[in-house]
């Protein structure tokens, strides 16, 4: 498949680019009408700022993680190749720890208690994980595995079929994103519970759906794997404090109040 949709002169214009256009387009959409929803800004003019800022967030720390652990010997080599987004490679793992640095500041700035801005978060990032790859697909990058099976895709400069791990990855994405969704229309769930539910589902269908990329294997595993690995154990960790934290508050006498 050619990545680029429409040539102008020097200008290029890639499916890449349109598809993560839309996923900040889309997600600003859904971020907005989830803070409606629950209160989070003072001001919903907000979103369009935070938006900006996780977006800032996200492809930094997606964009450097890739060139410093997957490709690094190319990027040191080629660093100004670092800037050149719309070519493809983000590491997911790094956007989730971006990203968070970036709500963390914001919401600090802003006075917003995080849990309740990162709980909503989680809903439009799974979806624009599933925007970036279709990107990959669009791009013929990060391939899967060689396959004699039906489902094989040719790509451009590799041999043989091939898993279509990026679709794999589209799919996975697009189901923790449904599963968010809901997730933020359950009432009785403690803050922060959507938030650390995201680290810990990502984590384990990422683990899973590393077994079909054709990355290279240290000690059985791909680097992807032992990246969610921690992914997983902090999702659950968190997940229990959360809980824990609202199951003791419950647990507390409510005080009386003086009578006058």
């Amino acid at each position: 498949m050619n990545p680029i949709l429409l040539e102008l002169g020097p200008f290029q214009v890639r499916y890449y680019g349109v598809l993560m256009a839309l996923a900040f387009l889309i997600g600003f959409f859904i971020l907005r009408k989830l803070a409606k929803e629950k209160k989070v800004f003072k001001d919903l003019d907000q979103v369009a700022d935070y938006v900006f800022w996780m977006a800032i967030g996200i492809l930094v720390g997606a964009r450097l993680l890739h060139c410093l652990v997957y490709e690094p010997d190319f990027y040191l080599t080629y660093p100004l190749e670092i800037l050149y987004i719309w070519k493809g490679g983000l590491a997911s793992h790094g956007g989730m720890i971006g990203g968070t640095i970036a709500a963390l500041i914001f919401a600090r700035i802003k006075k917003i208690k995080f849990y309740r801005l990162a709980d909503i978060t989680m809903v439009p990032v799974a979806l624009g994980a599933m925007f970036v790859r279709l990107g990959n697909f669009t791009n013929g990058e990060l391939v899967g595995r060689v396959t004699p099976s039906w489902i094989g895709v040719e790509f451009d400069g590799y041999e043989g079929l091939r898993h279509p791990s990026q679709l794999y990855e589209a799919f996975k994405n697009f189901v923790i994103f449904l599963i968010m969704y809901k997730f933020n229309l359950m009432k009785k769930l403690p803050h922060g519970f959507v938030f650390w539910s995201f680290f810990f589902i990502y984590g384990i269908f990422r683990f899973i759906v590393e077994f079909w990329k054709d990355f290279p294997l240290y000690n059985g595993l791909t680097i992807g794997q032992y990246l969610s690995l921690p992914i997983i154990i902090i999702g659950a960790l968190g997940i229990w404090l959360v809980t824990r934290r609202k199951l003791n508050a419950k647990k507390q006498p409510k005080k009386k109040k003086k009578s006058k």
